[in-house]
This record gives C-alpha cells, sequence and structure tokens, in this order.
C-alpha cells in the first residue's frame, strides 16, 4: 500500500514508516551473518575466513545496489509527493531498466576477476580458493541482488516500507534453510553459503518484480515514458554521489581488510570476520533509518513542507539512539557469547580475542555515527549532495590513514582505533551541515 508521507504527524508518519525499514534490514543482516555463522561453525575457521576475506569486495558490489536505490528512491518520491504520477512511473521505468543494464556489466566483471580482486587484499594461501569460490558465485547472481534492490527502494519512495519487510523475511527464512542444507548434510562448505544466498537472492528478486508490476498496474497511470534520459539525469545526480559514497566506504574496508591480512594470521582474520559482520548489523540499522529520513525529506520537499522535515527529525533521532543503546549495550558486555556464534570448538583464542577488542573499541560510538547518518538522510533528500559527500569522505580517509599510522604504534588495535576517531570528526561536520540549514535554502532558491 502506497502511503503519503507529507500529511499528519510528521514524527508519527516517518516513525511508522521507518521500523518496517528497520525490521527489514534486520532481517536483510540475518542471513548475511547466517553465511558465516554455518560456514564457522560446520566448515571452520578457515572457511570463516574465507568468507571475511571476500566481504569488503561483495561490499563493493553491494554499494552500488544500495547506492543505486538511494537514488531511485529519493527522485521518484520526490515526484511522488508533488502529485506528478506520470514523471513517477517515468523514473520507475527508467530505473529498472537502466539497472539491469549496469548490473549485467558488474556481474560479468565479479565472475571473470574474482581471483584478481582476491589477489589485491593479499588473502592468505590457506583460505584464497575458497574465497575466490565464494567471491565468483556471489557476484554471478549480482543481477537479482540489484534489481531486488532499487525495487525495493521503489516500493520505499511510494511510502511503502511493508512490502520490502514480507520480501527479506521470506528471502532470509529461505537463505538460512538453504545454507544448513547446503552446508550440513551436503557438506559443500563455502560454495554451499554462497550458492544459498544466490538461490535466496535470485527468488526474492523475481517476486519483488511481480509485485511491482503489479503495483503499478493497479495504480493506473496513464502517460508517461518507457526510458526518458532527463530521468536518467535526474536520478544519477543523486545515485552517482550515494555510489561514490557507499563504495568509499567499501574500498576504504578493502584498505583495511589489506592491513588485516598483512598479519598473516587465519585466526586475527576470522576474529575481525565475525566481528566486522556484527558491526555491519548495526552500521547498516543506522544506515536504513537515514534512508528513511531521505525518504520523507525528499516527500515533503516535492510537497512544498520542508517545515515538517525538522519535527519528523527529532522524532526518528529518539528512535536511532534507543537503536544505538542496544547494539553498544549487546556488543560491549557480551560480545563473547555473540562472536562463539560463529566459532567451533577447534577455533583460536586469538579469534576471538580480537573479535572482542574490536566491537568493545567501536560499539561506545554508534551513537556518535548514528546522529551522522540521520543527519545525512536529510543532505541527501535535499539534494544536498556536496554537503553529504564532504562529511562522508572524511570519514573514510581519515579511517584509512589513521589505522596506517596507529596500526605502526597499536598493532592490529590501532586499526580498530581509527574508527571511532574518524566518525567522530566527520559527524560533527554533518551536524553543522544539517544545524546550518544549508538543505532548507537550497530548496528555497529552487523555488525562486
Amino acid at each position: 500500500m502506497n502511503k503519503d508521507l507529507t500529511v499528519g504527524s510528521p514524527g508519527k508518519a516517518l516513525v511508522m514508516f521507518t521500523i518496517p525499514l528497520f525490521v527489514s534490514v534486520m532481517f536483510q543482516q540475518m542471513y548475511n551473518i547466517a553465511d558465516s555463522v554455518i560456514a564457522g561453525k560446520f566448515a571452520g575457521e578457515d572457511a570463516l575466513a574465507a568468507i571475511g576475506a571476500s566481504y569488503p569486495i561483495t561490499m563493493i558490489f553491494m554499494a552500488v545496489a544500495v547506492g543505486c536505490q538511494i537514488g531511485c528512491s529519493v527522485v521518484i518520491s520526490k515526484h511522488f509527493g508533488s502529485g506528478n504520477m506520470q514523471m513517477t512511473k517515468t523514473c520507475i521505468s527508467t530505473s529498472l531498466i537502466a539497472g539491469t543494464a549496469l548490473s549485467a556489466l558488474l556481474t560479468l566483471a565479479g565472475v571473470l576477476f574474482s581471483g584478481v580482486f582476491m589477489q589485491l587484499v593479499q588473502t592468505p594461501d590457506n583460505i584464497f580458493d575458497d574465497g575466490c569460490v565464494y567471491l565468483m558465485i556471489y557476484t554471478g547472481g549480482f543481477v537479482f541482488l540489484f534489481l531486488y534492490n532499487v525495487v525495493t527502494g521503489i516500493f520505499n519512495s511510494l511510502g511503502d516500507s511493508k512490502t520490502p519487510l514480507y520480501l527479506l523475511i521470506a528471502s532470509s527464512v529461505g537463505n538460512i534453510i538453504l545454507d544448513c542444507i547446503f552446508i550440513i548434510p551436503l557438506k559443500m562448505g563455502v560454495a554451499g553459503a554462497a550458492w544459498a544466498t544466490f538461490a535466496a537472492q535470485g527468488a526474492a528478486c523475481i517476486l519483488a518484480l511481480a509485485l511491482l508490476f503489479r503495483r503499478l498496474k493497479s495504480m493506473q497511470i496513464s502517460g508517461g515514458r518507457l526510458f526518458s534520459g532527463r530521468a536518467l539525469a535526474e536520478i544519477g545526480k543523486v545515485a552517482v554521489p550515494s555510489v561514490l559514497q557507499q563504495s568509499f566506504i567499501s574500498v576504504g574496508n578493502l584498505f583495511i581488510q589489506y592491513m588485516v591480512n598483512s598479519f598473516d594470521s587465519s585466526a586475527i582474520v576470522a576474529g575481525y570476520s565475525a566481528a566486522i559482520k556484527l558491526n555491519t548489523f548495526a552500521i547498516t540499522s543506522f544506515t536504513t533509518i537515514g534512508n528513511g529520513m531521505s525518504s520523507f525529506t525528499a516527500q515533503n520537499i516535492g510537497a512544498g513542507k520542508p517545515e515538517r522535515i525538522k519535527r519528523g527529525f527529532r522524532s526518528v533521532l529518539i528512535f536511532g539512539m534507543a537503536s544505538a543503546a542496544v547494539f553498544f549495550l549487546l556488543f560491549f558486555l557480551p560480545s563473547e557469547g555473540l562472536l562463539s556464534l560463529f566459532m567451533n570448538d577447534e577455533s583460536s583464542q586469538l579469534a576471538m580475542d580480537t573479535g572482542v577488542t574490536f566491537l568493545r573499541i567501536v560499539s561506545p560510538f554508534y551513537f556518535v555515527v548514528c546522529l551522522k547518518l540521520l543527519c545525512d538522510g536529510v543532505l541527501r533528500g535535499s539534494e544536498s549532495m556536496g554537503c553529504f559527500m564532504a562529511a562522508t569522505f572524511t570519514d573514510l580517509i581519515l579511517r584509512v590513514i589513521l589505522a596506517a599510522i596507529l596500526k605502526g604504534f597499536m598493532g592490529v588495535d590501532g586499526i580498530w582505533t581509527s574508527w571511532p576517531i574518524a566518525w567522530t570528526i566527520a559527524t560533527i561536520m554533518s551536524f553543522i551541515f544539517y544545524k546550518s540549514g544549508i538543505w532548507s535554502r537550497k530548496l528555497k532558491a529552487a523555488e525562486k
């Protein structure tokens, strides 16, 4: 069901829209984590390390999908909020056509160059082959992952955050069941984890497309073009910086993975792999709240109601801080129990200690990064992309530089310490941009 976010109580409308998005990302991260949990438990520490070594590379592909999802969602939200249904329909079809072409090219590149990518991050020899297999199968299904993200972004732009939730629940449960079948009785190891993700994502993509076409038919929108260069340019204006943002984060993670791999210890790689999965769970949850803020901002800007944005921001900030508190409490104190989900009885103490230290260093700063991502949501939703990119790139560049410097003084703990420092400085920038009202001034300038 489509929902107009430009009417009613701003806080209630935004929070009720965001909650299904938040639950959706919980399930999405659940099936991402399932690969590592089941592989680590039943295929061993090297299997966990192999999946972890390929993870930063898979995140680069994911970055393109998420960036394009954000671009489509913001632009479609704006036209939907303004009541321009013909342009809404044109932007939807343009997104699907352009997305299919781009994802097909990236799928081909991933399959052909998996080995090269694994070499770039200095993957240890004992996990190199398994890492390549996982990456090749994962990227082979990237076209499904990409289109699924675009379709869920379209649903979100129409104010429907529940349909993506139902799709993710089904996909997550299916992925976990397939993981158990492929890895435990069939003993397919790392390849089984990859094929489980491939199959679950493919089924979710096909179902999502079918539901979207049915929704568009029920809306009975007359007119509109199948493909528009103007619509593509408008989407690209938001999508390209968002892709760059997501890609920069992923490239930064590649450098971090390179530094972790340089210790030439599969135990350290395994510990980091487990901890980064949990950390990504938290950060992706905050990012999703920020994405909800972007859709809300775009719809209200399209409707000419910028005054609702600040009121919505204050309400969703409380929700975000509560979420950060939950993740902090889960990861800071009882982190050994969560990390043990990824490891079997033969896993080394070094792997456990590595994961525990990482989480205890970064988790207290979840409140900080959550604030940043909410401010970024307003900047992106208002298409204030210069400010948005400045804060994001500052975070990434500082994190990589500080990791390289502190590694020399503090060892692997120095890498972890770079995260909260970079997060804090970038958050200060994003908050200043938000409080300055530059996003609302840009809107007023456009109206003139």
